[in-house]
């Protein structure tokens, strides 16, 4: 538990000056007389942190929930948090209280990164957060728009095979990894601003460091009272820096795409998505105007959401590396229906791979690519399955442990079976069954899903279509341990030999 050494670390810190400054204190007081949802015992200062202690959080708040229900109140240092862990508390918090729980709770770190809540992830329920969530779905990331982009995606696809072909003809092995990430950062990035950006590795870099301070369980968001965390941890000033290099590269390229587009006018070129924000921008109308800063906040959303495809994407392939059964099903079936095209093109896909849309679901079922949903709030009290939950509260919904519930999911959850999704009224992906949400659902649902969709279906097809693959060692004892953060990633590379089934057509 190599990754967990910084928590601890900071734990026994923070126990310590607490205690020397005397300002060992708990969470602000829970309302009394209230029927609370039960809970593990606590501790002074850390409450329950030490019963996730060794474990990943999404692990261990699975294991406590068999224990004290899917309703279960934490004390996460001086931050009470309820953790929903069941398909009918998941459906009260996302869709008949949906309103109740529309809100997001500003940790410091997560403030940082947004300015204050002004983005599109983070920011609280309000007007701003409509308007920005009405551009998302009407103008950023609708179904028209997002097959606009389909070209863009049938490239940076054909660019990936060649490089995979080379790698085959050379009996080289290619890192899954590497290559998952720069076929979507690259991919984004085109749609984003209609251009290659020279400065990807730094932006990438930062989002990297950003999304891992917010992941909740950081020192300063688990003892926000404590001016002491502060200083000693330096987590706050870590998220400035890392919002400001942001917008140092965001300035760049967002001053290059004023210049081409006063250059180009109302030319007929496809619009970017920075174009669609700055035209807004420009023309007004709005009732809360759209300023610099937001457009960068919204841009380096739409950057933070690339990184949840390409790990769903290196979990898809191992799990068939470890599953040759699947492996061959799903590779068949894509060489059968494209194999008189010569390669896989996106506007034949609808409808063709059936088998291969269950493994994608299959995969989202296993591994949530944010195992604990962006967290939520409580706008005012109410109750949930009969327990009060007071004004103001944070809200997690534990998606990872849903996923492997036998209860939803009965016959060995644990086991990687798409065929599971073949009988009727097999849950999907939309926010429509609760026992599988890795989109979220109701009004916090992730406005991307299509796009990330898209990306995921046509990379996995054509990896399948034109390349056998074989790991470098016994598939069955593949690693499949996990990452601490935010975003599930797989903790090794995953180096694969690629074997030339299908020749790559030429650039």
């Amino acid at each position: 538990m190599e990754d967990h050494r910084y928590l601890y670390l900071g734990l026994a810190l923070v126990s310590l000056f607490v205690v020397f400054a005397r300002r060992r204190r708990s969470a602000k007081a829970l309302p009394h007389g209230l029927r609370l949802p039960p809970g593990p015992w606590q501790l002074p200062v850390v409450g329950t942190l030490h019963h996730t202690m060794g474990k990943l959080p999404h692990h261990a708040m699975r294991d406590l929930a068999r224990r004290y229900g899917p309703v279960m109140l934490l004390q996460n240092g001086e931050v009470p948090t309820v953790v929903v862990s069941s398909r009918e508390a998941a459906r009260e918090v996302m869709k008949t209280q949906d309103i109740v729980f529309a809100t997001r709770k500003l940790s410091a770190t997560l403030s940082a990164v947004s300015l204050g809540g002004r983005d599109l992830i983070i920011a609280p329920y309000g007007d701003h957060w409509r308007q920005l969530r009405k551009i998302a779905t009407t103008k950023l990331l609708s179904t028209r728009r997002v097959l606009s982009f389909r070209t863009i995606r049938e490239e940076e696809v054909a660019a990936m095979l060649r490089g995979c072909a080379v790698a085959a003809a050379e009996s080289r092995p290619v890192d899954m990894r590497e290559l998952m990430c720069t076929l979507i950062a690259d991919t984004t990035m085109l749609a984003m601003m209609g251009v290659r950006c020279r400065d990807r590795e730094d932006l990438m870099r930062e989002l990297d460091i950003g999304i891992k301070l917010v992941a909740g369980f950081n020192p300063t968001d688990l003892w926000p009272s404590s001016w002491i965390v502060s200083r000693l941890c330096g987590d706050l000033r870590r998220a400035e820096v890392t919002l400001e290099a942001v917008f140092r590269i965001l300035d760049g390229i967002i001053k290059e795409h004023l210049e081409r587009m006063d250059a180009n006018g109302s030319s007929g070129e496809v619009e970017d998505l920075l174009h669609v924000l700055l035209k807004i921008h420009k023309e007004g109308g709005q009732e809360m105007p759209l300023d610099m800063d937001v457009i960068k906040l919204v841009t380096f959303n739409i950057f933070a959401g690339s990184e949840t495809t390409a790990p769903l994407l290196e979990w898809a392939v191992a799990e068939l590396i470890r599953n040759p059964r699947v492996m061959r099903r799903a590779t068949e079936e894509v060489r059968r229906a494209f194999g008189a095209h010569g390669s896989v093109r996106e506007d034949r896909l609808p409808g063709k791979l059936p088998y291969l849309q269950l493994v994608i679901r299959e995969t989202f079922r296993l591994h949530a690519p944010i195992p604990l949903l962006i967290p939520r709030a409580s706008r005012e009290p109410c109750r949930l399955l009969g327990y009060d939950v007071p004004q103001g509260i944070t809200v997690l919904v534990n998606a990872w442990a849903m996923g492997r519930d036998e209860r939803y999911w009965p016959g060995d959850p644990e086991v990687f079976r798409p065929e599971r999704f073949e009988v009727d009224g097999a849950a999907d992906l939309r926010g429509n069954d609760f026992e599988l949400v890795p989109f979220g659902a109701g009004r916090r649902m992730c406005p991307g899903m299509s796009f990330a969709l898209c990306n995921i279906e046509l990379a996995l097809a054509s990896l399948l279509f034109h390349f056998d693959w074989e790991a470098l060692s016994d598939p069955a004892k593949l690693d499949m341990t996990e990452e601490f953060g935010l975003v599930a990633r797989r903790k090794g590379n995953l180096p694969l030999q690629p074997i030339l089934r299908v020749p790559v057509p030429e650039a």
